[in-house]
């Protein structure tokens, strides 16, 4: 049985959900408050894959786009775009 995903987005206004509570599986311990979701969480799955996939790949576009079977341009603008949505996101610059 597959574990249900961690949603990202709000439901109804697609708005960037916030973490507000977490549980350890061991001992049931509790934290609750407001936590923003990491900069790559924030991402789309789709962008997720994509990123993991580079990362898999030791960062070789060459890779990826034989594996994706696209060009290697396309490759390249599509880790540009991604690199673009994270800085806009993330405090880290």
């Amino acid at each position: 049985m597959q574990k249900p995903k961690l949603p990202t987005s709000c439901p109804s206004c697609s708005s960037t959900l916030n973490v507000s509570q977490l549980t350890c599986p061991t001992c049931s311990t509790q934290v609750s408050g407001n936590f923003t979701l990491p900069s790559l969480m924030q991402l789309p799955e789709e962008d997720q894959a994509f990123i993991l996939q580079f990362f898999l790949t030791s960062g070789s576009l060459k890779e990826m786009a034989a594996i994706m079977r696209i060009s290697y341009p396309t490759v390249r603008n599509r880790l540009d775009d991604l690199i673009k949505k994270v800085k806009a996101n993330s405090t880290i610059e």
